[in-house]
């Protein structure tokens, strides 16, 4: 699979993940949330940096329990929690918040 956006395209595997983050910005994470059918706010976009700062730091992306925990940690409960994550990324926030980041599936996601 690929996405073309912008005159180019751009390796995903079939799961539409891409398959190098340093070719993620915020133009293609809109490109591939259209192809979602999701609109982004302020509250996705806090969660794709943050997950794209986790997979910095961590070289890995969280999976749904991590990512909750350390949502809460880093910006409190009224974030940090699944409700939250679900009403904003309602195919699974911690999939989808890693593909709209550039970012592989996370590893104990199914």
């Amino acid at each position: 699979m690929e996405y073309h956006y912008n005159n180019e395209y751009f390796a995903a595997d079939d799961n539409g993940y891409l398959l190098d983050h340093n070719t993620w910005s915020e133009g293609l994470a809109q490109h591939i949330a259209e192809c979602e059918e999701i609109t982004l706010t302020d509250a996705h976009w806090q969660i794709i940096y943050f997950v794209r700062s986790f997979y910095m730091e961590y070289d890995t992306t969280p999976a749904i329990r991590a990512l909750v925990n350390a949502l809460k940690a880093e910006f409190g409960p009224e974030v940090g929690n699944s409700r939250h994550l679900q009403r904003l990324l309602p195919q699974g926030p911690a999939k989808l918040a890693s593909k709209l980041a550039g970012l592989p599936k996370p590893a104990k996601c199914l």
